[in-house]
């Protein structure tokens, strides 16, 4: 399937209407974005309840009411995304990734993804998932880790961050052992400047364990967040490593920055561009 994250449109019409615009835009399916879910500041590291629906009691009933708009619409959801930026080793955000695990059953999804603490030791990051992934079985769901990155002032580019690397990302994902965690490439992150590595040579190294994917296009630099085809990510050579090994998972586009300065009366026409480029996605990887 072709889908793509909510946040985006939902920023200019609210989750309801973006499923709507998602599915009229031509896309199979659609990535429950959570990060209205709370609220954290990492300058006073004060953490804040959010008067969003997913923040409150009635969560997990946003969630289905979420689901039937999309069955309404003829689409499904796919994946999710945990609330971030937070610390997740805080105990109340434990919680909420909890919570945003089971919205994502409620909303039909399977796979949710959680990033790794960027700072933490593999087996710090271990601990982390060890306590969640319980409650991801008994959900259904599983859990996708997420190569991240840090940002280097000093040299202007980015820096080691968990799972930015292969032997980071298989470092994390052997130190689990669990099939309910698999990795998210998030192919941006992939390419950027300082981390060296590339998209095709981390999905190589992750085989069957890539699950999921955050496709979005950038400079080899800057995490630009741009649909694909628009800067220089060489995407014939990410979509022939993802049939070199097989990937059953789906197509889900981040292109929150292209979404950015629409305007709800030009939203739908930028969903349909990136409608069109993830069909142009799925006919090279059948044809690769």
């Amino acid at each position: 399937m072709i889908s793509t994250e909510i946040a985006s449109a939902a920023h200019h019409v609210g989750e309801e209407k973006a499923i709507e615009y998602v599915a009229k835009a031509g896309f199979d399916a659609w990535d429950f974005s959570m990060f209205s879910m709370l609220s954290y500041d990492w300058k006073t590291h004060q953490f804040s309840k959010s008067d969003h629906p997913l923040g409150g009691s009635n969560a997990l009933a946003f969630a289905r009411k979420l689901r039937q708009i999309g069955l309404d619409n003829g689409i499904v959801c796919n994946q999710s995304h945990a609330p971030f930026p937070c610390p997740v080793d805080l105990p109340m955000i434990r919680d909420y990734l909890k919570r945003a695990i089971e919205c994502t059953a409620e909303a039909g999804g399977k796979i949710c993804i959680i990033h790794p603490d960027n700072n933490a030791t593999p087996e710090a990051n271990a601990e982390m998932y060890g306590e969640l992934l319980p409650w991801a079985r008994s959900c259904g769901v599983k859990i996708a880790a997420e190569n991240m990155w840090n940002w280097d002032q000093e040299k202007d580019q980015a820096g080691f961050a968990a799972c930015c690397n292969p032997e980071s990302f298989l470092a994390h994902l052997h130190a689990v052992d669990d099939e309910f965690l698999v990795a998210c490439l998030d192919i941006g992150h992939s390419e950027m400047k300082g981390l060296g590595t590339s998209a095709p040579q981390l999905i190589h190294a992750l085989g069957n364990k890539l699950q999921a994917l955050h496709l979005h296009d950038n400079d080899r630099w800057h995490d630009s967040h741009q649909i694909p085809f628009s800067m220089e990510i060489d995407f014939g050579q990410v979509v022939r490593a993802l049939q070199e090994i097989g990937y059953q998972g789906d197509f889900t586009l981040e292109c929150d920055q292209y979404l950015h300065d629409r305007t709800p009366e030009t939203l739908l026409s930028g969903l349909q561009d990136m409608a069109a480029v993830a069909r142009k996605l799925e006919k090279m990887f059948q044809e690769a």
